[in-house]
C-alpha cells in the first residue's frame, strides 16, 4: 500500500454504463473504491481483471465497498465503442458502474488513464474512505493480497477520527508481545 497517500484524482468521463447519473469519487466517501481500468479486448482485463472486480463486488458489503469500472481505450478505438462496451458488459454480466474514460489526456491516453499515470491495463486501483489513492496495480494482483489490503483499510480508523485513545497500546519485548485484545 501507498504509503503517503495523496487524493486520487476524479474520474473524467465522456459517459458512464450500468447507472442513470454521472459519479464522482465524492460520491463515494466512506468507501473503499475498487477503481478496475480495463478494454474490452485486453485478454489481461476478461481473464483476470474484470472477474477479480466481480468478485470484489460480490464478497464485500456494498455499504463499505464499491466497485467502479474504467473503460480506457487507448489501441483500437473503432472496435470498442460505447454501444460495443454496452453489449460486452451485458455479455460479461458486469453490473458495477463503468465510465468511458475522456479521450486524450496529456501523454495521447484518455484522460483519467493520464492522470493516474497508469501504464496500461489491466490496472487495478484502491481508494481509501477519504478519496485518497492508496495502492494502484498494474496487471494481475493475487487475490488473497488484495483482500488483504482492502481489509486493512476496512479496519483502519480513518485517520480523522483517530485520537490517542483509540490507538491500541501493544508492546513487545524478548519474551513476545502483548496486545490488549490477546493478553
Amino acid at each position: 500500500m501507498n504509503p503517503t497517500p495523496r487524493p486520487a484524482p476524479e474520474i473524467m468521463a465522456d459517459e458512464w454504463v450500468n447507472t442513470d447519473q454521472d459519479l464522482a469519487l465524492a460520491d463515494f466517501r466512506g468507501r473503499v473504491v475498487i477503481l478496475e481500468a480495463f478494454q474490452m479486448l485486453c485478454p489481461g482485463c476478461v481473464r483476470h481483471g474484470l472477474p477479480q472486480a466481480k468478485r470484489i463486488q460480490e464478497h464485500f458489503d456494498p455499504r463499505s465497498v464499491a466497485v467502479l469500472g474504467l473503460h480506457s481505450v487507448f489501441e483500437h478505438h473503432d472496435a470498442m465503442q460505447p454501444p460495443a462496451l454496452k453489449a460486452f458488459l451485458q455479455e460479461y454480466r458486469i453490473t458495477f458502474p463503468v465510465a468511458v474514460d475522456a479521450t486524450r489526456g496529456t501523454r495521447n491516453l484518455p484522460k483519467t488513464m493520464d492522470a493516474y499515470g497508469m501504464q496500461g491495463t489491466p490496472t487495478l486501483v484502491i481508494i481509501d474512505q477519504d478519496g485518497r489513492r492508496r495502492a494502484q496495480h498494474f496487471g494481475h494482483v493475487h487475490d488473497l493480497v488484495l483482500g488483504a489490503q482492502i481489509g486493512a483499510l476496512l479496519g483502519a480508523p480513518s485517520p480523522r477520527n483517530m485520537t490517542p485513545s483509540s490507538s491500541p497500546d501493544t508492546s513487545c519485548d524478548d519474551t513476545g508481545c502483548q496486545h490488549p485484545l490477546t493478553s
